[in-house]
Formats: C-alpha cells, sequence, structure tokens
C-alpha cells in the first residue's frame, strides 16, 4: 500500500511517515525524511538522497528541516541557507522551528521572509497551546505542523506530528500499554494472517488518528525499517480497540526523552 499523506493548511501534501536519514530507508519505501540543525544530520541527509545514492528523484521526496536558536546577526533565512548547502538542496519541503524558545528569539517574524522559494511550508515542533495561540492571533501564515496538541491543531488546520511515538513500549516498559497492545497485536495477526508487532500496533493507532509518524534517526536495522513501512498495510484497529490504547495511555507513561513522562492528551 503506498504511504498516505495529509493535506496541511497551506494545502501542500506531506507522506504520513517519516524517517531520520538513509539511503537503506528510500531503497525500502520511505519518502519524508527529517532532518535538523540539533541532529546533525543535514549533511549525512543529504548525501543519502543526491542522485548518485538514490534512484528516487528529488521531486518525489518529501525533506523537512528545523532550525535551533539563531545566532547574533542569523535570521531564519540565513539559517536555511545553511541547511541547504549541507543538505546539497535547493529547497525544502517544510522547514521547521524546533522548540518554543527558537520562536521567541525572533526566528517568528523571519519565517515569512523563506516561506516564497527556499521552502513549501513552515511549521512548529514542541509548541505548547499557548504558543500556538500567539502565533494564530498574529501570523500572517501558519504553521503547517507541530507536535501533538490535538484540538487546537485541528480548529487551525494544523497538521500533528508524532516523535518517538513508541516509547511508552520501549523506554518503559511494563506500563499500562504493554497488555492491551498485545492483545490487540495477537488479534491482528490472527486475523491478517501475517506478522504483526507492537511498534506496528502504536503506529497504526497514530495513523488512524490523521498523525504524521515520525521515527528516529537511530534505527539502523533494515528489518525494523521495513516494518515501519509495513504499517499502512496491517488492518485497521477497530474503535473499541482505539479506546483502549487512549484509555490506557492516559496514565503514566514514558516519553522518547529520557526522564521525561506525559500523559497521552485527549484526541
Amino acid at each position: 500500500m503506498p504511504i498516505p499523506t495529509h493535506t496541511p493548511n497551506d494545502a501542500g501534501q506531506i507522506p504520513s511517515l517519516a524517517f531520520g536519514t538513509g539511503t537503506a530507508a528510500i531503497n525500502i519505501g520511505f519518502t519524508y525524511f527529517d532532518g535538523a540543525q540539533r541532529y546533525k544530520n543535514e549533511a549525512t541527509l543529504g548525501a543519502a538522497i543526491r542522485p548518485s545514492e538514490s534512484s528516487v528523484p528529488r521531486s518525489e521526496l518529501f525533506i523537512s528541516t528545523k532550525h535551533a536558536s539563531l545566532t547574533p546577526g542569523e535570521t531564519a533565512k540565513t539559517a536555511l541557507y545553511k541547511s541547504l548547502e549541507k543538505l546539497g538542496l535547493e529547497y525544502v519541503d517544510l522547514y521547521l522551528v524546533h522548540a518554543p524558545k527558537d520562536h521567541m528569539d525572533g526566528c517568528g517574524d523571519g519565517l515569512k521572509e523563506v516561506w516564497k522559494g527556499l521552502t513549501r511550508s513552515i511549521g512548529v515542533s514542541n509548541f505548547g497551546v499557548e504558543h500556538i495561540l500567539e502565533i494564530v492571533e498574529g501570523a500572517q501564515v501558519l504553521p503547517a505542523v507541530n507536535q501533538p496538541l490535538i484540538k487546537v491543531h485541528k480548529e487551525h488546520g494544523i497538521v500533528t506530528s508524532s516523535y518517538g511515538g513508541l516509547s511508552p513500549l520501549f523506554r518503559a516498559p511494563g506500563g499500562p500499554l504493554d497488555h492491551v497492545v498485545e492483545k490487540i497485536r495477537a488479534r491482528l495477526e490472527d486475523t491478517w494472517g501475517k506478522p504483526v508487532t507492537s511498534g506496528q500496533v502504536l503506529n497504526k493507532w497514530l495513523l488512524q488518528h490523521d498523525i504524521l509518524v515520525v521515527t528516529y534517526v537511530f534505527v539502523r536495522c533494515c528489518a525494523v525499517i521495513r516494518e515501519h513501512v509495513d504499517t499502512c498495510d496491517v488492518p485497521e484497529l477497530t474503535s473499541e480497540e482505539m479506546g483502549l490504547i487512549q484509555s490506557a495511555g492516559a496514565g503514566r507513561n514514558q516519553s522518547f526523552f529520557k526522564n521525561t513522562e506525559y500523559c497521552l492528551r485527549e484526541i
């Protein structure tokens, strides 16, 4: 099954599955690749998608990157030029502010400069409700993407992006989700007649909530990369199963970042 896409408030098209970097991921079927100045992966990502390494043309790839805090005298536009140089690209498909403090450093107005020509969409990352509402009040261009604040996003046509969505299973094993996910996994495997992993169950839950699934760059095993792409073919969870995951995840769980606990927000 082809990877489905989302349409944000700027009418663009964003693939629903993203990966950090790597030619192996391209060969397996990923088309959305996520970089960032803080990740220090822009140069390696650029190398992976060059025509000499990749059989997929640039026009069929979706490339995003994020800028960190601006240095004195730097603007969002000059920061993006630096990223484009490392990526070896003339434009990115999505340019994000990595954290609220980066926006407060003055890049908000600067993003209007880069809208035409250098990026097709702009977005934010790790922003809370108060940050989104501040942008909505004064922005000429709304961000197209942010990480989970479901209700506010829907009101303003912002696509929600997850990061480290499997953390409740793999960073905090033994939590309330484990039993629920295993029961659903076994049911899907029995119904479908093919292997299903716990990770695919949670990724399917995210996809059925129209949330972008971004996996992180430390995954190097081709089998694991394939598992993410194959999530699109896994049968859908029932409404009851969707609710069971939501209820179990409403308790204590572990985020991608160590020592940070969070509860699933209301969908």
